[in-house]
C-alpha cells in the first residue's frame, strides 16, 4: 500500500528549529516531486515548498523563503523539512504529498504531523 508518513513535530519557542520528515513507501518514489504544506487553524491549506523528482532543485513559498530547506534522500526514501526561525504564525499542522511530473494535483498524501510554536 501507498504510505507517506510525516514526522518530527512538536512543541518549539520561537525562535528555534525543528526537522520533519517524510517517509515513503509503495510507489516509486523517484519519480515524484515531494510536496509540504501546511494548514493552521481556521486558516486554508498552504504550500510551503516543494523538491523536484529530476535535478532536486527545491522550491520556497515566500513566507518561509530563507528560513526553511528541503532536502531528499533517495535511498531512504525520504524527505526532510529543515525549519528555522519559527515563528508561532508557522503552527501548524504539516503534510506531504507526492506528485508527477505534469500532474496539477498531488497523487498521495501523509496525515500530517501538529507543529506549534511558542511564544
Amino acid at each position: 500500500d501507498v504510505q507517506l508518513q510525516a514526522s518530527g513535530g512538536g512543541l518549539v519557542q520561537a525562535g528555534g528549529s525543528l526537522r520533519l520528515s517524510c517517509a515513503a513507501s509503495g510507489f516509486p518514489f523517484d519519480d515524484y516531486a515531494i510536496g509540504w504544506f501546511r494548514q493552521a487553524p481556521g486558516k486554508e491549506r498552504e504550500g510551503i515548498s516543494c523538491i523536484n523528482s529530476g535535478d532536486g532543485n527545491a522550491f520556497y513559498e515566500d513566507s518561509v523563503k530563507g528560513r526553511f530547506a528541503v532536502s531528499k534522500d533517495n535511498a531512504r526514501n525520504t524527505v526532510y523539512l529543515q525549519m528555522n526561525g519559527l515563528t508561532p504564525e508557522d503552527s501548524a499542522v504539516y503534510y506531504c504529498a507526492a506528485k508527477l511530473f505534469g500532474r496539477s494535483t498531488y497523487a498521495y498524501w501523509g496525515q500530517g504531523t501538529l507543529v506549534t510554536v511558542s511564544s
